[in-house]
């Protein structure tokens, strides 16, 4: 007899995630103070907090992967008008002890013609970074294409890299098509489109596949990416509204009702993720209480009861809104 959960069609409660590690070679052995987690065997480079794997930790869901509720529980999750029918949003926490490959990631044209639902555009948040940590984002201007391939080719591609610093607070756009490489110094909350594509360009001699061909056509000289300057509202900062996402900072300083925290939604429900990224708290309604502790993500579904968040001691929330 299957032990899986039974979805009760009826349940849309906020609903506390389980991290899921990922080994990456570029990884970090020991993920304390972030999360009590240490590699044993490869580093630990990621750390997905909404992946199709990622399994609920609370509420009726509890133990099933977000892949089979979302699947079972389409309007809840997303609402009626949502423009698809799985979990769009993969948002990972990533540790880089090296650089990591020059990569570049398909539109959602690109993905289509190889047989993927979705391409990948994503965002860098640093929830922390050291003094001179830098990203690259985009090509130099003047680089072509043909220049690219040779650089590929003769180990030089980081000179073409446009390099930027980034300290913690600060928000990097990467929409798809832009070439671009995450270096140590900084701890990332990534979100993207609910994809992993990745095309590396240049992996610095580590024995791993490049996807030279693809990566090129995926590519494109001129993007979108870089730096976004923070807007700051009256109860939140608006840290980036996207095509596939938008972002917020929110700072708690006793409590917050979700009727608040949605306003900037513009009347349209929608799925969204509250990350901890300081401090602890609890979301309360007509449910089990919902603990939140720093770096604990909870997913507040589209069709959602009132609820209210409140703060234990230094609260701040990253609330993640797919659109």
């Amino acid at each position: 007899m299957s032990t899986t959960p039974a979805i009760q069609s009826h349940t849309s409660e906020p609903f506390r995630i389980a991290p899921l590690f990922v080994n990456r070679v570029w990884g970090w052995t020991n993920l304390e103070p972030w999360f009590a987690q240490t590699a044993h065997g490869d580093p630990i480079g990621e750390v997905w907090l909404t992946g199709d794997d990622c399994v609920a930790e609370t509420g009726p869901w509890a133990g099933l992967k977000l892949s089979e509720i979302f699947a079972e529980h389409r309007d809840p999750m997303l609402g009626p008008t949502s423009r698809g029918e799985s979990s769009p949003l993969l948002i990972k926490a990533l540790f880089a002890r090296e650089k990591l490959s020059v990569q570049v990631h398909p539109d959602d044209a690109m993905a289509r013609k190889y047989g993927f639902p979705r391409g990948k555009t994503e965002c860098w948040y640093a929830l922390a970074a050291d003094p001179g940590a830098q990203v690259a984002c985009g090509l130099k201007p003047g680089v072509t294409v043909v220049r690219v391939r040779a650089a590929i080719a003769d180990g030089s591609l980081e000179q073409d890299l446009n390099v930027i610093p980034i300290a913690a607070g600060e928000m990097i756009f990467v929409d798809s098509g832009t070439v671009h490489a995450i270096w140590p110094g900084s701890v990332i909350l990534e979100t993207q489109q609910n994809s992993d594509i990745t095309y590396r360009m240049f992996d610095y001699g580590r024995p791993r596949e490049l996807h030279i061909e693809k990566s090129l056509e995926a590519m494109r000289l001129s993007t979108h990416a870089g730096k976004i300057e923070p807007h700051v509202l009256p109860d939140r900062t608006l840290l980036l509204d996207a095509e596939y996402f938008r972002i917020e900072r929110i700072t708690v300083a006793r409590s917050i009702t979700g009727a608040a925290l949605r306003a900037t939604d513009e009347g349209m429900p929608r799925l969204s993720y509250l990350f901890a990224a300081t401090g602890s708290g609890v979301i309360t309604g007509s449910f089990n209480q919902v603990s939140l502790t720093a770096c604990g993500i909870v997913a507040v579904p589209a069709q959602v009861p009132d609820f209210t968040v409140a703060s234990l001691g230094g609260l701040e929330l990253i609330r993640m809104v797919a659109k």
